[in-house]
């Protein structure tokens, strides 16, 4: 300023507007920069020209969005959530992106800007204009991605079904009005049943581990559940383990709500079909569903019930990366979309029961007299010596199991439960039977080559074992079913027929005339007119002696699925158990206390340091591979590495499963276990690993699962 006058100096005049000047282009450079260059000058969208993209590569390294350019021409149809096909692994040649291969993908935003500030690929194809992926189920995948230490990627690849055109092209009907809140019904033989029903219809979100009663009235109830929800305004999913369950809760919920306001998504209906289902969900045009496993991730519409039956079923855990359990997602579901939440079971997981242990969940059964008057009779072997004789492990019953037959075969058909084959032996304690484990980590012992004791997990020698409960020294293997049970019982029996369900034919129901009904577990058929007079439980050995943490609680969901076929005791209902009796299992299943066998199980467990109170992870791959890994991977602290340990050969005669090493390659094993709390930090800790690992192209693949259902 001029001290004179007190007006500018000219050149202070000529500086300042200088400064203005150099201040003005800077922006505007800057602004030109965060522009997206896009090849050859193409005309871009007006206003939001960048399109961020997940890319369909499931490799851990590219777990993340990529930005691309958005021709004008596709602004209306290139919006969040619809499939698109873009260049990838493109580079810059001339200032222009070229080359890359065509993949598919999703867009899940639009911006105005780009972070990338090279040349941006634009989108080579909009495929439809159908919004698959919507923001609340891209949330449910990247959850379920983290939490499992997967990649985002894979999750859609579980939640979107592939597209077919001809389903897109049709419409979805317009969705029908609410139905009536249903009747109790059956419920009102648990005490809390009709308070859910009706705080479901309020719009609540009730959180209930259920313990069904004997008999079939299940799929009846879980329908009435899913009504209520409808009733309310919001969505209902039942998830169930198979196709047989889901089409009798079909039926059910069909009967109680009329046709049009539910679908049925099982993979029996075909991909079109399925497809046509799920779009109408999506939509909105229906607000429930009934599936399997895949269904966990329908996207229901202001979900109100999520539902699950029988959470012990290994068809819950997806055998595709990162192979997630139906409980674990619905219950991400259930929180993120405050939702209620009901767990039902003939029997009861630790997992389960853990949820009530915690107060996140409640308990959701009958009385003891109700369970007493549902229940059937449960008889086990008077004489421990006798079932265990290698005349009984021959099919040779005894004399208990005989006579339950012939008089059950007076009244209507009689169910005979076999094991399935191929289970591997274990080493249990001779006297008593109880299953050796290692002192160290307390995972289970096995004979090595030399004969010598060695733990599975931790791979550490026990040459000096002793029985923890009865101080014994001698082991025994576990013993394995017999294969020729159903033609031994058709001899025994000539005049009598004898049906078969298993794998090859599952029989859905038979009539309830004398019979024999062979089955395996889980394929067990309805019997007609009031259930089965009898069933015979052989070989529960074979169940006992798996190798894995849950051999009693799966031992003993198996009974329990068989058992409530049975008429209850006030019908003359009996069953027959061929096993130890002392074992807690088959005690568990005389009393029908599948919640008491569970929260003792639990109790075990927390002492041992076992899931679910832990979190662990499976680590698979070559030894090298394996140690690399680990020692790579920033643990959290505490973090204890058990093993590794190689990795059984499979059999060369079955088919390759999700997990198995490559043929020809010996694979090892090790299991990391952390407290509670720490499952998350886990997950990404070995996520990163495995990313830097491919970044930098060392070492071959390695497998990573969070908790394993199959620990030994």
């Amino acid at each position: 300023m001029s001290r004179e006058n007190g007006r500018p100096e000219a050149g202070a005049a000529g500086a300042g507007e200088q400064l203005a000047l150099i201040r003005e282009a800077v922006r505007e450079t800057k602004a030109e920069r965060a522009k997206p260059r896009t090849w050859r000058g193409a005309e871009l969208a007006a206003g939001l020209p960048v399109a961020r993209v997940l890319v369909d590569k499931g490799l851990v390294h590219l777990d993340r969005y990529f930005d691309y350019a958005v021709p004008a021409a596709m602004d209306a149809e290139a919006q969040p959530g619809v499939r698109v096909r873009v260049r990838f692994g493109a580079g810059e040649k001339g200032g222009r992106r070229e080359g890359g291969k065509l993949v598919s993908g999703y867009i899940v935003e639009r911006a105005a800007e780009s972070d990338y500030r090279g040349v941006l690929a634009p989108i080579a194809q909009v495929l439809s204009s159908e919004r698959v992926l919507t923001p609340e189920l891209l949330g449910l995948c990247r959850a379920v991605a983290d939490r499992y230490a997967g990649t985002l990627a894979d999750v859609v690849q579980l939640a979107v079904p592939p597209r077919r055109a001809r389903a897109e092209a049709k419409p979805s009907p317009a969705p029908l009005s609410p139905n009536a809140a249903p009747e109790p019904g059956s419920w009102e033989r648990y005490g809390a049943g009709p308070g859910f029903l009706a705080a479901l219809t309020r719009g609540d979100a009730p959180r209930a581990v259920w313990t069904a009663l004997p008999g079939a009235t299940w799929p009846e109830e879980l329908a009435r559940a899913a009504a209520a929800a409808l009733a309310g305004g919001r969505g209902a999913l039942v998830v169930v383990p198979d196709g047989r369950a889901a089409a009798r809760v079909d039926a059910a919920l069909g009967e109680l709500i009329g046709e049009g306001r539910h679908v049925l998504l099982t993979a029996d209906a075909g991909p079109e079909e399925r497809y046509r289902r799920w779009l109408a969900v999506s939509r909105g045009a229906v607000r429930a569903v009934v599936g399997t496993r895949a269904a966990m991730f329908a996207p229901v519409a202001d979900l109100g019930l999520v539902a699950l039956w029988d959470d012990g079923d290994a068809s819950h855990s997806d055998p595709h990366a990162p192979q997630p359990h139906a409980r674990e997602v619905l219950i991400q579901r259930s929180v993120n979309e405050r939702a209620g939440f009901l767990l039902g079971g003939l029997s009861c997981t630790v997992e389960a029961a853990q949820l009530v242990e915690t107060g996140w969940a409640r308990p959701l059964a009958a009385e003891r007299e109700q369970v007493r008057t549902a229940a059937p009779l449960v008889r086990t072997v008077s004489d421990g010596d006798e079932a265990r004789d290698a005349a009984a492990r021959a099919a040779r019953l005894p004399t208990m199991a005989w006579q339950v037959v012939r008089e059950g075969l007076k009244h209507g058909p009689v169910l005979v439960q076999v094991p399935r084959r191929g289970y591997a032996p274990r080493l249990a304690c001779e006297r008593c039977r109880t299953p050796a484990r290692c002192r160290a980590c307390a995972g289970p012992l096995e004979s090595q080559e030399a004969g010598e004791l060695a733990c599975a997990w931790c791979g550490r020698p026990d040459p000096d074992w002793h029985c923890a409960e009865c101080g014994g020294a001698r082991l025994r293997a576990q013993v394995v079913g017999a294969r020729r049970t159903a033609e031994e019982l058709g001899r025994v029996f000539p005049s009598v027929p004898v049906r078969t369900s298993g794998r090859d034919h599952v029989l859905v129901t038979v009539p309830g005339v004398p019979a024999l009904v062979v089955s395996t577990p889980g394929a067990e058929p309805v019997a007609e007119d009031g259930g089965y007079a009898a069933a015979l439980l052989l070989d529960g050995w074979a169940l006992l002696g798996r190798p894995d943490l849950r051999a009693g609680e799966e031992a003993l969901r198996r009974w329990l699925g068989a058992a409530a076929l049975v008429r209850g005791q006030a019908e003359g209902g009996t069953v027959a158990v061929i096993a130890e009796p002392t074992l807690r299992p088959v005690q568990a299943l005389v009393r029908w206390d599948p919640v008491g066998h569970a929260v003792r199980e639990l109790a075990e467990r927390a002492e041992l340091g076992f899931p679910p109170v832990s979190r662990m992870a499976s680590v698979a791959g070559r030894a090298d591979d394996v140690v690399d890994l680990l020692r790579d991977a920033e643990l959290p602290v505490d973090a204890e590495v058990l093993g590794p340990v190689p990795l059984p050969v499979p059999d060369p005669g079955r088919p390759r499963r999700p997990g198995d090493p490559p043929p020809g390659e010996q694979w090892e094993r090790a299991l990391v276990r952390v407290r509670p709390g720490q499952g998350a930090a886990l997950a990404a800790a070995l996520k990163a690993a495995r990313a830097a690992r491919l970044v930098k192209r060392v070492g071959e693949a390695v497998r990573v699962r969070i908790d394993p259902p199959d620990l030994g």
